[in-house]
């Protein structure tokens, strides 16, 4: 992701995007990015496009020129251990439209809830869209140093360009160059890599393998990813079943021993995961009650709306009757 530097393009001003994205930074800091968050600012942009093109106004909340594919900004969380910036999530921002300035107070009140969840995460700096730095950057930066002095700058370029291999994802630096005898801030790239947990890999690959690419809802694709799992744990258990049966035969005496084949096996079995531990049993009971608790909860607040639904027709049914009659109320 680094570029090499161009010492003409550095002494532009600072805010300017040739001097952005041409030195590369020296600081030595390592950065791993989540996928989590590169889901999270393309959700950002999602929505923020579509009410656009619903209200007919594509620079409406998003500080972008008309005609132009509108902006979202937002700020990175995560930890900084030693020279290893690790960025885990991401949170959304409000600008003023007229002035471009920072909404301080839902900054602050954003920060007070994450605190109460992620106590261990701060904000490392913030995302942008865009194809390039914009010179209006450089201030929503400096703006930020009150919460981190030196902040990181994520940009994504949501433009699709199919020939393109790497992720659109650039993330900048601030460093303070001397151009001209006077100091500036200026970008410079930093490289970084994907750093993915287990629980942020299924949820990347399950949001991959929904991509509606036929016209059918994300329902229909649901269930046919389901499906296809199903299958393939069908057919891995029966494939076991049948070692299984071949290793009883075999020990009983009815099929000659196969030390290759025996080795073979023992490999095999190594490799699937133990199920039978006392925590797996916690765990999978947890996870089950939770199951339980969900649908019948689902199936109380069905049988409710139900209840209420045939209470107001028999209160509808017998209001008219005792209206004439005047001296009968409601049933309920």
């Amino acid at each position: 992701m680094s570029a090499p530097s161009d010492p003409a393009a550095a002494a532009a001003h600072a805010p300017a995007p040739a001097s952005a994205s041409a030195a590369s930074s020296s600081s030595g800091l390592t950065f791993k990015l989540h996928p989590l968050v590169i889901v999270n600012v393309s959700d950002h942009y999602t929505r923020v496009k579509a009410q656009a093109a619903c209200s007919g106004d594509s620079s409406s909340s998003s500080g972008a020129a008309a005609g132009q594919p509108p902006r979202v900004f937002g700020c990175v969380i995560g930890v900084q251990r030693g020279r290893t910036v690790e960025i885990f999530n991401s949170f959304e921002l409000v600008l003023d439209p007229v002035s471009g300035t920072l909404d301080r107070a839902f900054l602050e009140k954003k920060q007070e809830l994450y605190k109460k969840v992620f106590p261990d995460f701060y904000v490392l700096g913030w995302y942008s869209t865009g194809s390039d730095v914009q010179d209006t950057d450089m201030l929503i930066h400096k703006a930020l140093m009150d919460v981190n002095e030196s902040p990181v700058y994520l940009l994504l370029n949501p433009a699709i360009n199919l020939s393109q291999k790497d992720l659109p994802v650039t993330i900048y630096e601030s460093e303070l160059h001397v151009i001209d005898g006077s100091p500036q801030l200026i970008f410079v790239r930093s490289n970084y890599t994907i750093e993915t947990v287990e629980a942020e890999r299924i949820s990347v690959d399950h949001v991959a393998h929904l991509k509606p690419s036929d016209g059918g809802s994300a329902a229909t694709q649901l269930a046919a990813h389901l499906t296809g799992i199903h299958s393939a744990i069908k057919m891995l258990n029966s494939r076991v079943r049948v070692i299984h049966q071949y290793l009883v035969a075999m020990q009983k005496g009815e099929t000659p021993v196969d030390n290759s084949l025996l080795r073979q096996v023992s490999s095999l079995v190594r490799r699937l995961p133990a199920m039978e531990s006392q925590k797996f049993q916690d765990d999978f009971l947890m996870e089950y009650n939770d199951t339980l608790l969900m649908t019948y909860l689902a199936m109380f607040t069905n049988c409710s709306s139900t209840m209420n639904e045939l209470v107001e027709k028999i209160n509808a049914s017998y209001e008219r009757p005792a209206a004439r009659r005047g001296g009968r109320g409601a049933f309920m």
